[in-house]
């Protein structure tokens, strides 16, 4: 056969699947098909253009070659991460609609009496509820995570060839809905071997698909702006003493996080622009200033500290792309920013159009110590939002 024959019968097989409706095909054919059209398309966005959860087509497209599906359990997801502390240097990875932070490093386990300092060992029970969300050795340092475990649903080890020939091997974490709660890479040869023993271990005797994925819940309605005694909550603001303090305050007041700030005191809360957040990496970059990022889900968050060096704009994101810290924010999908003064910490927030929080950052400051001055120079500096786009408060 002719080599243009050939081609144009892959074409018009490419083009029949492509014409079968999405009821008729299978997931995996749709699935081919798009990649045959976008053969780059990362897993997530070609099953967001599929209308399915990540989960569901990694399931679907790899088990049986390259993902095995682990075990279920209200106390599994937890006993993974603690066993995958022996995996050595690793790269964690969690990311949220519109922000994704990578850093490769070493977790530093903890001992188990540091763990359960403090906690009363005749209350096993309440002393098993504390523990829920704490996988020791994650709290800090390089791999710094805080885990919400009861939002772990789906896991999966997955073992594929790279582009260069390399074989990486993950442990990836989904929610309920099928959304990325955490991925693990092994990277170094001696966590192989741990790897194994982990899927070996793990392992669901049911490999199948059939992941039962459900709705993502509904956010809760936004009290209206009316409806908050603005100069109570201005008050109990002031009388924070400790930045941890804020999330109750935000839940005492029934308010949703973006409007907590949007209605926060003028004078210890300033709106920025959201594209801000170049300024922000840029200047932090060229003063060399440690700063800490948070972003994650609501499974995980990841919590960076130290320097960043290389900030650049790249594939719709803008992004740190250092040797052993990524990070990529889809800034146009930013839609506010807040400079925010709490029991003295500066901090800066950036929300998206669906007041979701994507990112924050704070300046690195030792114990019991002011945040550097140059931190807040830094912070008070970034270009201020529109007034006229702001809501009155």
């Amino acid at each position: 056969m002719k080599p243009h024959h050939r081609f144009a019968l892959a074409l018009t097989g490419a083009l029949l699947i492509s014409s079968v409706p999405a009821a008729a095909a299978s997931l995996a054919e749709r699935y081919d098909a798009l990649r045959a059209e976008q053969p780059k398309l990362a897993l997530r966005d070609a099953a967001a253009r599929l209308n399915v959860s990540e989960a569901e087509l990694l399931a679907t497209t790899g088990l049986g070659k390259t993902v095995t599906r682990l075990q279920e359990g209200d106390n599994v997801p937890r006993e993974i991460m603690r066993r995958a502390l022996d995996l050595g240097t690793v790269m964690a990875l969690t990311r949220n609609e519109n922000g994704v932070i990578e850093r490769t490093g070493v977790a530093t386990r903890l001992k188990p009496q540091e763990e359960i300092a403090g906690l009363d060992a005749d209350k096993e029970k309440e002393r098993e509820a504390r523990l829920r969300n704490i996988a020791g050795g994650y709290l800090g340092g390089e791999i710094d995570l805080r885990f919400t475990f009861k939002n772990w649903k789906y896991a999966f080890a997955v073992v594929q060839p790279g582009k260069d020939g390399a074989v990486t091997r993950s442990l990836q974490f989904f929610d309920q809905s099928g959304n990325a709660a955490h991925k693990l890479y092994v990277k170094s040869d001696a966590g192989v071997a741990v790897f194994d023993k982990i899927v070996a271990d793990f392992r669901n005797p049911v490999q199948s698909a059939d992941l039962k994925v459900a709705a993502a819940p509904l956010k809760p309605a936004v009290k209206p702006d009316s409806a908050i005694d603005v100069k109570e909550y201005h008050l109990a603001w002031n009388e924070l003493n400790d930045v941890h303090q804020f999330n109750r305050l935000v839940t005492e007041f029934g308010m949703s996080r973006e409007q907590a700030l949007r209605l926060g005191p003028v004078d210890k809360v300033q709106p920025i622009t959201p594209q801000a957040v170049r300024q922000l990496l840029e200047e932090s970059a060229r003063q060399k200033l440690d700063i800490m990022v948070f972003l994650g889900n609501d499974a995980t968050i990841q919590i960076y500290s130290g320097k960043i060096v290389k900030v650049q704009e790249a594939g719709g994101f803008f992004n740190v792309l250092d040797p052993a810290f990524n990070l990529h924010l889809r800034d146009s999908a930013f839609h506010s920013g807040y400079v925010i003064k709490r029991a003295g910490v500066t901090s800066v927030e950036f929300f998206d159009k669906n007041g979701d929080l994507v990112v924050s950052f704070f300046g690195v400051r030792e114990r019991n110590k002011p945040q550097p001055q140059s931190w807040v120079d830094m912070t008070a500096a970034l270009p201020k939002a529109d007034a006229s786009r702001q809501v009155s408060r």
